[in-house]
C-alpha cells in the first residue's frame, strides 16, 4: 500500500500494536511550530506585527475552541504569510535551532511513556497538524519509528502555500487505520494520546485511547466514557536523559520548517504549565 502524504516510513517493526501520539501539550509544552517564531523573526522572516498578529489569533483560538472553522480561517491566513519562503533558509534555520528550541520543551513523562510502549515492542507514530519538516526531526529525537504531518507544496525551492495534506481531525484516524492495515495491527491492541478534542476521532479508532493535558472538551469526553486521563507537567531537556544515536541526528539535523516553522503557530499558544 502506498504511503499517505507526508509520511516517514520505517522498516517494518517487531511489533504487535502502535501507540498513537499526538504532538503539542502531549510530547512537548506547547506549540511545536510557535516555539520556532523568534529565529525566524530574528532572520527577517515574521515581521513584529505578524508575529504579535499570530499570537493573538492563537490566543483566540485557545478561548473559542479549536473548531473548524477557525481552523480553517488560521490555515487559510497563515499558509498565505508563508507563500515564497525559501525552503533551502528555511531548512537551515531549523537546523541551527532544534536542540537549543525544542528540547527544554520535552515532557519527561512523555519519553518515559514513550520508553514503556518500546520496551513492550510498540510502533510510536507521531501524528500531528503542524508541518512535516517540524515534526519530523522532534519525533526523531523522542524516539518515534514514524511520523505523519501536515505537509506543504514546494516548487522551485520555495513554498507555494497550497496545503498537500492536512493531518487534522478525521484524517489522523485515517491515517491511524491505514498504518494498523499497513502492519496488521488490531486497533483494538493500539493505544492513542491527546490533548485536543480535534482528536476526538483518533481516540475513538483505538482501543485504548488517553487524554493527556485534556482541554475542557476532551476531558468532559473522556470522564464521560471513561478513559484515563494524564497531567504531563515536567518539560526537561532531553539530553539530560538520552544521547540521541547517530540516526536520529542525521534525521533532526536534516530536517527543515516548512509551513509551520514560523507561520503556522499549531492549534495552541505556546506556554507552560
Amino acid at each position: 500500500m502506498p504511503s499517505a502524504p507526508g509520511e516517514s516510513v520505517p522498516p517494518p517493526p517487531l511489533s504487535s500494536a502502535a501507540a498513537f501520539f499526538d504532538l503539542d501539550k502531549t510530547i512537548i509544552a506547547g506549540s511545536s511550530a510557535l516555539a520556532f517564531s523568534r529565529p525566524f523573526r530574528r532572520r527577517g522572516l515574521i515581521s513584529r506585527r505578524a508575529a504579535l498578529r499570530s499570537v493573538y489569533a492563537q490566543l483566540l483560538l485557545v478561548l473559542s475552541g479549536a473548531d473548524a472553522d477557525t481552523m480553517d480561517l488560521l490555515r487559510r491566513r497563515i499558509t498565505a504569510l508563508c507563500t515564497g519562503w525559501e525552503v533551502a533558509q528555511i531548512r537551515a534555520i531549523v537546523a541551527e535551532t532544534l536542540h537549543e528550541i525544542v528540547e527544554p520543551l520535552v515532557y519527561a513523562e512523555a519519553t518515559a511513556l514513550i520508553a514503556e510502549h518500546r520496551a513492550e515492542g510498540d510502533e510510536i507514530v507521531v501524528l500531528s497538524a503542524s508541518g512535516l519538516e517540524v515534526v519530523e526531526p522532534i519525533a526523531a529525537l523522542v524516539g518515534a519509528d514514524r511520523c505523519l504531518a501536515t505537509r506543504m507544496g514546494v516548487a522551485d525551492g520555495r513554498y507555494t502555500g497550497v496545503i498537500e495534506y492536512y493531518c487534522y481531525g478525521d484524517e489522523k484516524a485515517a491515517a491511524a487505520r491505514e498504518i494498523a492495515a499497513e502492519r496488521g495491527y488490531r486497533l483494538a491492541d493500539c493505544r492513542a494520546y491527546s490533548d485536543s478534542i480535534t482528536d476526538l476521532p483518533l481516540l475513538e479508532a483505538v482501543g485504548h485511547p488517553t487524554a493527556v493535558n485534556p482541554d475542557r472538551a476532551l476531558r468532559r469526553e473522556a470522564v464521560g466514557r471513561g478513559w484515563p486521563i494524564l497531567t504531563f507537567a515536567d518539560p526537561v531537556a532531553l539530553r539530560s536523559r538520552f544521547r540521541p544515536s547517530g540516526a536520529t541526528m542525521a534525521v533532526a539535523g536534516g530536517a527543515a520548517a516548512a509551513l509551520v516553522g514560523a507561520g503556522w503557530f499549531g492549534h495552541r499558544l505556546l506556554t507552560r504549565p
